[in-house]
């Protein structure tokens, strides 16, 4: 007769197989606007495959963040993972450079931010400056 400890699945599968490889990806969070969610933007460098010049490609991922912790222009690594939800593949590995943080009217924000912030105050200045005349 078979002995049983020998032959059962945990047995056999935790000597059989090692831990998966799991892929990473190290990017900029562009969007923290959802709950325990953030949108990381990856950008690798290819070369064309016409012409051979090197050209930036960017990609969003979707990544899961329990706590929080990542912010809008934070350097991240993202791991592959289980799906969590129709987009979400990834979870937060760790941050690795957090983003300089300014005050502005009294609220935290990034430099990125910030920037954007500003920029969309001049643009909408100036549409409704055409509109008046």
């Amino acid at each position: 007769m078979a002995d049983p400890v020998k032959n059962s699945p945990e047995v056999a599968g935790a000597a059989a197989t090692p831990a998966p490889h799991k892929q990473t990806q190290v990017g900029e969070v562009v969007s923290t606007k959802m709950e325990k969610t953030i949108v990381v933007s990856v950008t690798r460098r290819v070369p064309h495959p016409l012409y051979k010049r090197i050209v930036s490609q960017r990609k969003r991922f979707y990544a899961h963040d329990e706590e929080g912790k990542a912010k809008v222009g934070d350097m991240v690594r993202i791991i592959e993972s289980r799906p969590l939800s129709k987009l979400k593949r990834w979870k937060l590995d760790e941050i690795l450079r957090a983003a300089v943080r300014i005050t502005v009217d009294g609220v935290e924000v990034s430099m990125a931010e910030a920037r954007a912030t500003v920029s969309n105050r001049k643009t909408v200045k100036k549409k409704l400056k055409v509109k008046g005349k």
